[in-house]
């Protein structure tokens, strides 16, 4: 969830816009960023941020292919992970690029990027729900929760002037690394036994996914509706 320069510590931008400030407390936010600044700064011309935001759908949906095509070899499981990988790499340097090289785009940035999050969302939850290895209901359900929680963020970023891109500890790039573990879990196995029950691992993990992203969309919901009565009482 990153943007070419969706927030820029709150100082408005040319047309009068004030961008939001951005909030990462993400377990790798703090590598991540010095990581993403050092790649940015030795990136070629050629490289431009409008080009890795398409990278990363393009990667997004590579990822929903490889989990279709898994169906019939399990290989492209290992193509799902590279795919995941590439879309951290598009999705999360273009912003910082934009950044580094002075060229931000504060609106354009924050509408695009996120209008892309969704797409690819969309793209790659479908594959895997064609993919086997989860039944389509759990992966709807995942979807679901994260649309949810992605509404809630966008939302409190226009009323607010704040950008959350992490929930807790948890980000995009912790979201990536375990699904990306739990897809080469799968080439060992797909099944999983719970209290003596056996179940497709992606089903029980999504499961768990479901309802921590709607629980944190409860929650940061209640408490941002609290902030904003405080803020605007009745008169």
């Amino acid at each position: 969830m990153s943007a070419h320069a969706s927030v820029v510590g709150g100082k408005p931008s040319g047309s009068g816009f004030a961008a939001a400030k951005r909030v990462n407390q993400s377990l790798t936010a703090g590598v991540e960023k010095r990581v993403l600044v050092w790649m940015a700064e030795r990136a070629p011309a050629w490289v431009t941020s409008d080009g890795l935001t398409v990278l990363g759908l393009v990667a997004q949906f590579g990822a929903g292919l490889s989990y279709w095509l898994a169906r019939y070899e399990p290989g492209a499981l290992l193509v799902a992970v590279m795919c995941l990988g590439l879309n951290w790499l598009g999705d999360s340097l273009d912003g910082t690029l934009a950044r580094v090289r002075r060229q931000e785009r504060p609106r354009y940035g924050f509408y695009v990027d996120h209008m892309v999050d969704v797409f690819g969302a969309v793209g790659m939850m479908g594959g895997l729900a064609c993919s086997g290895y989860v039944h389509w209901e759990a992966a709807v359900g995942m979807l679901v929760a994260f649309l949810l929680l992605s509404s809630e963020s966008y939302l409190a970023t226009y009323t607010l002037g704040r950008f959350e891109m992490s929930q807790g500890m948890f980000g995009p790039t912790e979201i990536r690394i375990l699904l990306s573990i739990g897809t080469l879990a799968l080439l060992r196995s797909p099944y999983a036994t719970v209290l003596g029950h056996r179940m497709l691992l992606f089903d029980m993990g999504g499961g768990i996914a479901t309802v921590v992203m709607v629980g944190m969309a409860v929650a940061t919901t209640v408490r941002h509706t609290v902030q904003l009565y405080r803020e605007e009482p009745l008169r």
